[in-house]
């Protein structure tokens, strides 16, 4: 009888003990669970944060692109000179690069428009072209490029600026041609141009 009740009370609390053992998997499955729930409602929050910011980072792009296209309907721009205009426009320098790189731009094209724009404003020789659309930012490819096509007539040029700089002082034949020359004209086109401003 004893012996009875001893393998009784030992068979009770190996049933206890499987039972508590199974209600602590339990509840650690049940901790598990909520972690993940939480770790997950976290991933969605930051992944909808990521796609506001994303969201946000195109319109402003877009923005930046439409306003590049605008300036470029308008006028003559180089790549990097674009990109100071729209950061003057308080574009990022991120999103302006972004707008000038996806605008579809032809830079060479945009120089040959840039040294017809000056040339319709102002005489200048071939070196000095090439040098004004340096300083607004075209490479020296696409500037050399584009005074090499822009259909210019250097003596017609020498002629032009040697009118200016009559209109603005006296000078010598020879003082005048020397002018020139530091302009970039060539001796000939130099002479050329003073004889037909006198």
């Amino acid at each position: 009888m004893r012996k009875m009740c001893t393998l009784l009370l030992a068979l009770m609390m190996v049933l206890s003990l499987a039972a508590c053992g199974g209600s602590g998997t339990t509840s650690q499955n049940a901790d598990k669970a909520a972690t993940s729930t939480a770790t997950d409602a976290a991933d969605s929050k930051d992944a909808k944060k990521a796609d506001k910011t994303d969201e946000k980072l195109s319109v402003e792009r877009e923005s930046a692109l439409n306003k590049a296209e605008e300036y470029l309907n308008m006028m003559a721009f180089s790549h990097d000179s674009l990109i100071d205009q729209l950061k003057f426009e308080g574009f990022s320098e991120e999103d302006a690069t972004y707008a000038a790189d996806n605008c579809g731009a032809d830079w060479q094209e945009q120089a040959g428009k840039k040294a017809k724009e000056y040339l319709g404003t102002m005489a200048f020789s071939h070196d000095s072209l090439i040098k004004q659309l340096e300083h607004e930012k075209f490479s020296n490819k696409d500037a050399t490029h584009a005074a090499d096509n822009c259909g210019a007539d250097w003596n017609e040029q020498a002629a032009k600026k040697a009118k200016e700089y009559r209109n603005t002082g006296s000078f010598s034949h020879k003082q005048l041609v020397s002018q020139l020359e530091f302009e970039g004209f060539t001796s000939e086109q130099a002479e050329y141009g003073v004889s037909q401003s006198e």
